[in-house]
């Protein structure tokens, strides 16, 4: 970009690097052309900054996933067997644990913690990475007025990445929850799973599902945090750079509640039809497409928008408010000031 001596007041906020604009030659930083104040310790948006998005992403999945996985254990079976889990959620728990002891709800805890550490570290670095890239490339005004859009373009990116890799290991973590004599640990699990069916037919024959559960739901999840974020501000008159850490935590926190329901409604079909196909022959032998046609049509339309749909909202909510409050935590404890957008007009 060429240097230049005026920039447009449109295009920054007023701080103590204001001053320099005056200078000769000056040239605005990523930060500085976004309308974002950074933190001390950051003064753009460069890689570093990145991977700090990237590890807050890891740990925040890694603790919230790997903290519920009891009931993800009660979700899955209510799922995959309604005729013997028919006493909600509570009644799986109680179930579960006189069948086979308080032990089996940690059934699949290492892969889903390592698991949706790479998932978190890909998804949440991703969209802090393409949400950035697009702002800067639309400039602050088309990205202020396209910042739904970006939302969900970054997301639907990001997540069809992360999901390449978290494939295996929900499928380890599912054929271990649905059948825990298969072997006696989780690495035992995927290497079985390797030997006996190979990579694709072991660990992506729910890759389509995946996406069609992952994808709705990551875009959903940030867009509509992204929005209720907003309005949360808006009713209290205030903003992310004018509110405490604490405050902005709190933000995050209600808002990824109303985002993970939504987004927990809008997934739970393919959610669903990821935890049949997962199962020893379910939906027959066939293609994995016609195995989730059969599976479909055996389960009906109904079933796979309700099966285990309120642990799946109860599960959801709680995990999105975590991650985003987690995320803002560990981002604030590095060092980093979130990226927002911001209305270059106020």
């Amino acid at each position: 970009m060429a240097p230049f001596n005026v920039l447009p007041t449109s295009l920054y906020t007023p701080t103590v690097t204001a001053g320099l604009v005056a200078q000769k030659n000056f040239v605005p930083s990523v930060s500085e052309k976004l309308n974002f104040v950074p933190s001390a310790a950051e003064t753009k948006y460069d890689m570093m900054y990145y991977l700090k998005g990237a590890l807050a992403g890891g740990i925040c999945c890694s603790i919230t996933h790997g903290a519920l996985c009891p009931v993800d254990v009660v979700k899955t079976r209510m799922q995959l067997d309604p005729v013997t889990y028919n006493q909600g959620m509570v009644g799986g728990f109680r179930q579960v644990i006189a069948a086979e002891g308080a032990g089996a709800l940690l059934t699949g805890l290492g892969p889903t913690a390592f698991g949706y550490f790479v998932q978190g570290w890909f998804k949440f670095g991703g969209v802090e990475f393409f949400k950035i890239k697009s702002a800067e490339s639309l400039g602050p005004q088309g990205a202020w007025d396209n910042r739904n859009v970006i939302y969900l373009g970054a997301s639907a990116a990001a997540e069809t990445i992360a999901d390449v890799f978290l494939c295996p290991l929900e499928a380890t973590r599912i054929r271990l929850v649905s059948n825990p004599t298969y072997a006696d640990s989780s690495m035992a699990a995927f290497f079985k799973m390797a030997k006996e069916e190979g990579i694709i037919g072991g660990f992506y024959a729910g890759f389509g599902p995946i996406l069609m559960k992952q994808v709705p739901y990551t875009m959903a999840k940030f867009a509509v945090q992204g929005i209720a974020a907003e309005k949360i501000y808006d009713s209290l008159g205030s903003s992310p750079k004018e509110m405490s850490s604490a405050g902005n935590v709190s933000v995050s926190l209600g808002s990824g509640v109303i985002a993970g329901v939504a987004a927990a409604i809008i997934s739970h079909p393919a959610d669903t039809l990821l935890s049949k196909v997962n199962k020893a022959g379910a939906g027959g032998s066939g293609s994995i497409m016609s195995r989730l046609m059969n599976i479909a049509a055996e389960t009906g339309v109904v079933k796979l928008c309700t099966q285990g749909l309120g642990a799946r909202c109860v599960m959801i909510g709680t995990l999105t408010a975590g991650q985003f409050g987690i995320f803002d935590s560990v981002m604030g404890a590095l060092g980093a000031s979130k990226f927002h957008f911001h209305d270059p007009n106020h």
